[in-house]
């Protein structure tokens, strides 16, 4: 999972995204709504699963396109690890968690906790929780719930909300956030 596919790029793009990964300037909060609009000609995305062990920094957008071969290596990567059911995850989801995480200015990847969750997997956490909405944005590839080590729950939902692009979940007893690209709301769970 962590090699990214190049095919289909000109060399301009390619050259473009390498030299994405040297810059460490990250857009303020107020830069939010721009980059999730086309602000930036190159979009990361780096998480890490602790369920399957696996890894993924890539870059998935560039100069206004996605780049096919790594959005499917993130819908792979955000798979339901239960059944290992895999979801074409809606772009506006990860366009949210990127530019979260580049606001947050931080190396660490996220480490993904739930990303497409079956019917079936969501009906089981259902049961074990009161916390699963029955119609969780997670069946339907709209939703991911996030951790990083080195930033506060509160921070991570800062920087999502920023974004004003979809809900905000703000769970402290478990150390997480959840982001996705429904209608703009917050909660706590």
């Amino acid at each position: 999972m962590t090699k990214s596919s190049t095919s289909g790029m000109t060399r301009r793009a390619l050259l473009g995204a390498f030299a994405a990964t040297a810059v460490v300037a990250a857009p303020t909060y107020s830069k939010a709504a721009g980059f999730l609009r086309g602000g930036g000609d190159i979009r990361r995305i780096r998480m890490y699963s602790g369920r399957t062990g696996e890894r993924i920094d890539m870059v998935y957008w560039v100069d206004g396109k996605y780049i096919k071969g790594a959005v499917k290596e993130v819908n792979q990567f955000m798979r339901d690890w239960r059944s290992d059911q895999v979801k074409d995850m809606d772009l506006r989801t990860i366009d949210i968690m990127a530019a979260a995480h580049n606001m947050l200015d931080v190396s660490e990847p996220y480490m993904l906790l739930s990303g497409y969750r079956s019917p079936q997997t969501n009906a089981m956490l259902r049961r074990r929780s009161r916390g699963v909405a029955k119609n969780s944005l997670h069946m339907k590839g709209q939703a991911a719930d996030l951790r990083l080590s080195s930033r506060s729950v509160s921070q991570m939902a800062k920087a999502a909300m920023s974004c004003r692009a979809g809900g905000v979940g703000q769970y402290y007893g478990s150390n997480f956030v959840h982001m996705d690209c429904g209608v703009i709301r917050t909660w706590r769970g």
